[in-house]
């Protein structure tokens, strides 16, 4: 899966609930999907007429003796942004050592005592650990609505087939929620919450008191009424069921050409699999990158074995073909339906105002507007303010994985400092090619492509706002030496401006296309 798409939870255990009851919790974290977990934490602005506990809940020994990792994200020319880690211990409670920094910054004295984590993926993961390394020694609680520890979404499609047991996030980012957390709960979805001016409360089960709660339930699979003979792919036992079911030789119609569908074509055509992939639009990938960018991706899909149809309306999808609004059948045993995600917030239902598409609108501390500054939300659920971009969506990794950061320091000390403002990342392999998009296309931008897509030495596509020299995407395509110069551009508070003629030039590195 792209990165984009798979912001989740990766197992790092056996699955189940290690506690048989819930005591109150001061603040939540709701939430197990992809890329993004919602957190609803009692803020640093919570209003003062909530009282504390006068006595914190005592985190056990294994939390309190138990190892941080401190992530940092950093690029190079040629390589995939990746997280580095350094190891931190974290010592007895009171005595809290962050990134060599002997204690964190003072807490605000109506810091939250209870917080509620709802949600078990990477935005889940990291609001624990940020909350750990901000100092938090209050109680806290995590609620995963699948059955198994945090584990990361993007090999469910990336490596559907060579990778079949989920990759834990205690492994891949050093970061374990069973000892960071007092209590897990896993296998346990939320049902609702209530939000008063003493606390919060969710239902799982039992209910769940705390001072503050974030929401980090990530996102949950598109399903279309009429479809149900149709598999989706968005959790380990999604992966597990299609997995089951790819055999050589087997038919698979993939319905949608963009991360998701484009990603899991081509391992399932590699290994034998005869695949058709059924795209509503004029061009794959059209919904991220447009349609003229997008169309110059359609000859990979002949390259790579797979059948390409484009301008394909899906009337039916029965257990063993999908109908066409041309009249045409095409015959299947396996059906995919990959087209998108929403934000798995129907579970809150009035308690918080949702947008039409199920976001939460956040603040830069990533508090829920409209709502008590003790709900915040984190991830694929969150539709953040930036500086930079304006509203970003959930459903980018780089947003998952640093976006807790913030939302710990301005729910425990209050921003600092400006917010970290991640940039809007993707990466997928497509049939062969390695993509990295950072920034947000829009219909109406003006495209510059930069190389020739039909060589074998990589591309990169950029767009720009109509008749300005303001960059507000970057798409690279087999083209690693683009990939650390976009993500420097993105690193200023303002969206980089560049020479168009530079730009285009691939010649000329991009850095030296900047001006100013």
């Amino acid at each position: 899966m792209s990165c984009c798409a798979w912001i989740g939870t990766c197992p790092s255990g056996t699955s189940g609930s290690p506690a048989a009851s819930v005591p109150d919790a001061a603040s939540a974290v709701v939430g197990s999907s992809a890329d993004e977990a919602v957190v609803v934490p009692a803020s640093s602005s919570v209003a003062s007429d909530v009282t504390a506990p006068s006595a914190p809940s005592a985190r056990p020994e294994s939390a309190a003796s138990a190892r941080a990792v401190t992530p940092s994200c950093a690029s190079s020319a040629g390589v995939a942004p990746f997280a580095r880690f350094t190891t931190i211990d974290v010592p007895p409670d009171g005595e809290t050592t962050v990134a060599g920094v002997t204690s964190p910054p003072p807490r605000l004295p109506d810091a939250p005592r209870r917080i509620v984590v709802v949600g078990a993926g990477l935005a889940a993961t990291q609001t624990v650990g940020a909350l750990r390394e901000r100092g938090f020694d209050g109680h806290l609680t995590v609620l995963g609505a699948e059955p198994v520890p945090p584990y990361d979404r993007p090999p469910l499609s990336k490596h559907l087939l060579d990778r079949p047991e989920p990759t834990l996030l205690s492994h891949e980012l050093g970061v374990d929620v069973q000892s960071l957390a007092d209590e897990v709960h896993l296998g346990r979805p939320a049902t609702g919450l209530t939000v008063s001016p003493a606390g919060v409360e969710i239902e799982a089960g039992a209910t769940i008191g705390a001072d503050v709660a974030i929401i980090a339930t990530g996102a949950r699979a598109r399903r279309v009424p009429g479809w149900e003979h149709a598999l989706v792919l968005h959790t380990a036992a999604d992966a597990a069921a299609l997995r089951a079911r790819l055999t050589p030789g087997a038919r698979l119609a993939v319905i949608g050409a963009g991360w998701i569908g484009a990603e899991v074509a081509g391992v399932a055509a590699a290994a034998g699999v005869e695949v058709t992939v059924l795209e509503a639009a004029s061009a794959p990938l059209s919904g991220a990158l447009g349609a003229q960018v997008g169309a110059l991706a359609a000859p990979w899909f002949a390259a790579g074995g797979v059948r390409l149809v484009t301008d394909a309306r899906v009337t039916r999808v029965d257990e063993d073909a999908v109908h066409l609004a041309d009249g045409e059948r095409v015959a299947a045993d396996v059906v995919l339906a990959a087209v998108g995600a929403l934000p798995a917030t129907a579970w809150l239902g009035d308690a918080l105002p949702r947008e039409p598409d199920g976001s939460l609108l956040v603040d830069e501390g990533y508090a829920v507007l409209g709502a008590p500054r003790r709900v915040r939300a984190v991830g694929d659920v969150a539709r953040r303010r930036s500086h930079r971009h304006g509203w970003v969506p959930g459903g980018h990794w780089d947003g998952a994985l640093r976006g807790p950061v913030d939302l710990a320091a301005d729910l425990l000390t209050g921003l600092e400092s400006q917010p970290t403002d991640p940039v809007p990342y993707v990466f997928s392999t497509q049939l062969g090619h390695d993509l990295t998009l950072f920034g947000l296309p829009e219909p109406g931008h003006d495209v510059v492509l930069r190389g020739d897509a039909s060589s074998s030495e990589g591309w990169s596509a950029l767009w720009f706002r109509p008749g300005s020299s303001t960059l507000a995407a970057v798409l690279t395509v087999d083209r690693p030496r683009d990939v650390g110069a976009a993500r420097r551009l993105f690193a200023a508070r303002d969206l980089p401006r560049l020479d168009r003629d530079l730009a285009g030039d691939v010649g000329v590195p991009l850095r030296n296309a900047a001006l100013g």
